[in-house]
C-alpha cells in the first residue's frame, strides 16, 4: 500500500505534464484526460483509506521514501511521504472535491479556446496541493507550498486578456510571497534548532526546546498560514482573486489552497503547544479575520466576492480553533472538511447562476431565479443552510463545536473568543441570507437591466465578459455542472452529522491531534441555543432589509461602515499608504544614504588620494636639472644639520 502514496501525486502531475506539453493535438480530449487523472488520484485515495480503516488507530501511519534529494554531510533532505489520519483527510477532500470541480469545468469551460491548458493548470494545482499535505518534512512541504502558489497564479490570471485578472494574479502571488518568507525562515530556524526539518524529530524535540525559539518558529509559521489562508494582515488578495474562472474560485477558495494554512498549524501543533504566546496570536488572528471577512461579505454586490468574504470568515473560524490547541484541532479540521463541501457547492452554484445570466455577477441585477434554475436553487440553498448553521446540516455540527471550544478555553480569553465566534455566526446568517434573497427571490430585476447613474455608481460593477450586455435568458446549467453541485449538496447536508455520530471524527484524528475536551463554563445546549438565537436574528435582519423591500438595481450610498466594507475595509488603501508609499519613501531614503554617505565616503577617499597623488607627481617631472637641484638641496640640508649638531 505504501507504493500507492506516490501515485496520488504522480497521477495529476502526469496530467499536467501531458496537457501543458502535448500541444493542440490534445485539445479535443485534454479535458477528459485531466478529469480522468484527477479521478484516478481519488480512487487511489479511497483504496488507501479503506486499507487504513482495517488497521488499528496507532498503526495507520504509512511512509514511503522515494530518494534522497540533498544528501550532504550534516544535511539530509529526502523526498518522502507520510500518510496518516490528518493527511488522509486532506487527500480525500482535495482529490474528491477536485475531481468534482474538474467535471464541472468540462461544461463551464466548454467554449474556451484554451480549455486544455486550463485543465493542465488544474492538474498541476492538485499535484502541488497533494504534495504539500503528503510531505513528511517541512522542506518538501515547502516545495508543494510554492507549487500551489505558482498554480494559483496561473489559474487566477487564466483570462489574462483582462487587465483586472492579470493584476489580481500578480497581487495574489506577491502577497503570498510575503507569507512564504515566513515559512522559509521557520524552516531555517528548525534546522538550526533541531538539526532536521522532518516532522517526527522536530515535533518530538519540542519538549526540550526553549519557549522563545518555539515562539519564533510558531510566529513564522503563522505568517505563512496568513498568506495562503487569506488571514489578516495578508488577506487583501482573496477578493481580487475572483477574477479567475469560477471553478478556480471553488477549487482554491473552498477546499484546497486556503486550507493549507490550517493544515500547517495543526500539523505543527506540538510547536504551538510549547509556545503559548504564539498560540494566543493565532487565536487573535482568527478572531479578527472571521469578523473582518463577515463584515466585508455584507456589503458586496458581486456574488463571488460576497462568497470570498465568507471564505475569509470561515477560515478565520478554523484558525481560531487551531489556536485553541488540543481543544480545537479536531474541530478546525472538521469545519474545514464540511466547509469544503458547502463552500465549493456555493461557488459552483454562483458559477451556474453566472452561466445562465450571461456572466453577470452583480446580484442587484438578479432576482427571482429560483423558478428558472431549480437545481441550482436547491443545491445553493442547501449550501446556504449549511454555512449558517441550520440544525441538522453540516455547518451546524462543525461551527457549533468551534464556538463551544472557544468558550472552553476558559477565563476572560474564552469569553471574548466565544462571544466573537457567536457574533460572527450572526453576521454569517445575515450576509448569506442577503445573497440568497437577492439572487433567487424578489423582483426579476434582470428584465429591465437598469444602469447605474453616474452620480451613484454601483458599488460592485460587474466584471462582465463578452456578451454580458445581451438580454439574459436564465436557464438551468447542463448536467456536467449540476451533477457535481448535487453531490456537494449531499455533503453539505450529511457530512457533519456523519462525523459527529459517536464522536467519529474526533476518534479518527485522535492519534495525530491528541484531542482535549477542555472544561467549558457553558453547556453544549446553552451554546447551541445561543447560536440559534443569533442565527434567527441575522436571518430576520436580512429578510427585513432585502426580502420585504424592493432591492434597488443601483446600490445606495450606505453608511460609513458600508462604504468602507465595499472597499474591503480600506485594506488596499492601508497597504498602499503603509507598504507601497512607505516602501517608496524607505527606498528613496536608502538611496540617499547610499549616494550621500556610503558612496560619499568612498568617492571622497578616492578624490583625496587622487589629489595627493597629483601633487606628489609634480615632484617626478622627468627633468634632470630638477633632480640635480633636489639632490644639491638635500645634501646642503644634511651638511647644515651635521654642523649644527657638532656645534651643540
Amino acid at each position: 500500500m505504501e507504493n500507492l502514496i506516490a501515485l496520488l501525486v504522480a497521477a495529476p502531475l502526469l496530467g499536467a505534464a501531458v496537457l501543458l506539453c502535448g500541444g493542440r493535438a490534445l485539445d479535443r480530449v485534454g479535458h477528459w484526460l485531466g478529469t480522468l487523472l484527477a479521478a484516478a488520484s481519488f480512487v487511489f485515495a479511497v483504496v488507501l483509506f479503506t486499507d487504513m480503516l482495517g488497521k488499528g488507530a496507532e498503526e495507520r501511519t504509512l511512509s514511503q521514501h522515494l530518494f534522497s534529494w540533498i544528501p550532504v554531510e550534516g544535511f539530509q533532505a529526502d523526498v518522502a511521504f507520510q500518510l496518516d489520519q490528518l493527511s488522509m483527510t486532506f487527500v480525500l477532500l482535495i482529490s474528491g472535491v477536485g475531481t468534482l470541480i474538474h467535471v464541472y469545468s468540462i461544461g463551464y469551460m466548454e467554449h474556451d479556446e484554451r480549455r486544455r491548458r486550463f485543465f493542465g493548470y488544474l492538474n498541476l494545482f492538485l499535484a502541488a496541493m497533494l504534495l504539500l499535505v503528503l510531505a513528511d518534512n517541512y522542506l518538501l512541504l515547502y516545495v508543494g507550498w510554492e507549487g500551489v502558489g505558482l498554480a494559483s497564479y496561473l489559474l487566477i490570471g487564466f483570462w489574462q486578456h483582462k487587465p483586472s485578472a492579470a493584476t489580481a494574479a500578480k497581487k495574489a502571488f506577491l502577497v503570498n510571497r510575503v507569507g512564504d518568507v515566513g515559512l522559509s525562515i521557520a524552516i531555517m530556524l528548525m534546522f538550526t534548532t533541531f538539526g532536521t526539518f522532518a516532522f517526527g524529530p522536530v515535533l518530538e524535540a519540542t519538549g526540550q526546546t526553549s519557549e522563545g525559539k518555539l515562539t519564533a518558529i510558531g510566529l513564522m509559521l503563522l505568517l505563512a498560514a496568513c498568506g495562503k489562508s487569506a488571514q489578516v494582515p495578508l488577506q487583501s488578495w482573496l477578493g481580487d482573486a475572483m477574477e479567475g474562472p469560477t471553478p478556480v474560485s471553488a477549487l482554491i477558495h473552498a477546499a484546497t489552497m486556503v486550507t493549507a494554512g490550517v493544515y500547517l498549524i495543526v500539523r505543527s501543533g506540538a510547536i504551538f503547544n510549547g509556545a503559548p504566546d504564539a498560540q494566543l496570536v493565532v487565536t487573535i488572528v482568527g478572531a479578527v479575520t472571521l469578523l473582518f471577512g463577515a463584515i466585508v461579505g455584507c456589503a458586496k454586490d458581486d456574488i463571488k466576492k460576497a462568497l470570498a468574504g465568507s471564505t475569509m470568515s470561515q477560515i478565520g473560524y478554523m484558525i481560531l480553533a487551531a489556536g485553541l490547541g488540543p481543544i480545537g484541532y479536531v474541530f478546525a479540521i472538521m469545519h474545514l472538511v464540511t466547509h469544503g463541501f458547502f463552500k465549493a457547492g456555493l461557488f459552483l452554484g454562483a458559477g451556474s447562476v453566472m452561466h445562465g445570466m450571461n456572466d453577470e455577477v452583480n446580484m442587484r441585477k438578479y432576482g427571482g431565479l429560483r423558478k428558472y434554475m431549480p437545481v441550482t436553487f436547491v443545491t445553493f440553498g442547501l449550501g446556504y443552510l449549511a454555512i449558517i448553521g441550520f440544525p441538522g446540516l453540516s455547518g451546524f455540527f462543525s461551527k457549533d463545536k468551534i464556538i463551544e471550544a472557544a468558550f472552553a478555553k476558559g477565563g476572560a480569553e474564552g469569553w471574548i473568543l466565544g462571544s466573537v465566534a457567536l457574533l460572527g455566526a450572526a453576521i454569517t446568517a445575515y450576509y448569506m441570507t442577503r445573497v440568497m434573497i437577492m439572487t433567487f427571490f424578489g423582483e426579476e430585476r434582470w428584465r429591465h437591466r437598469a444602469t447605474a447613474s453616474p452620480a451613484q455608481p454601483s458599488a460592485e460593477p460587474a466584471a462582465q465578459t463578452e456578451g454580458a450586455h445581451d438580454e439574459p435568458h436564465p436557464h438551468e446549467s447542463p448536467k456536467s455542472m449540476t451533477i457535481p453541485m448535487i453531490v456537494l449538496a449531499f455533503g453539505s447536508v450529511f457530512a457533519g452529522g456523519f462525523f459527529s455520530i459517536g464522536d467519529r471524527f474526533t476518534h479518527w484524528l485522535e492519534p495525530v491531534t491528541h484531542h482535549d475536551h477542555g472544561d467549558s463554563p457553558l453547556s453544549a445546549a446553552t451554546v447551541t441555543g445561543a447560536t440559534m438565537v443569533v442565527l434567527v436574528i441575522g436571518v430576520a435582519l436580512a429578510y427585513v432589509q432585502y426580502g420585504r423591500r424592493p432591492v434597488p438595481v443601483t446600490a445606495p450610498r450606505g453608511s460609513l461602515l458600508t462604504r468602507a466594507a465595499r472597499r474591503d475595509l480600506l485594506q488596499d488603501d492601508f497597504n498602499h499608504v503603509v507598504l507601497v508609499r512607505g516602501g517608496e519613501h524607505l527606498t528613496r531614503s536608502l538611496v540617499y544614504v547610499d549616494h550621500s554617505l556610503v558612496d560619499g565616503v568612498v568617492n571622497g577617499t578616492a578624490a583625496s588620494m587622487g589629489g595627493l597623488s597629483g601633487r606628489l607627481r609634480k615632484l617626478q617631472n622627468g627633468y634632470a636639472r630638477s633632480y640635480a637641484v633636489s639632490m644639491f638641496g638635500g645634501a646642503a640640508v644634511l651638511i647644515a644639520a651635521t654642523l649644527l649638531m657638532r656645534a651643540v
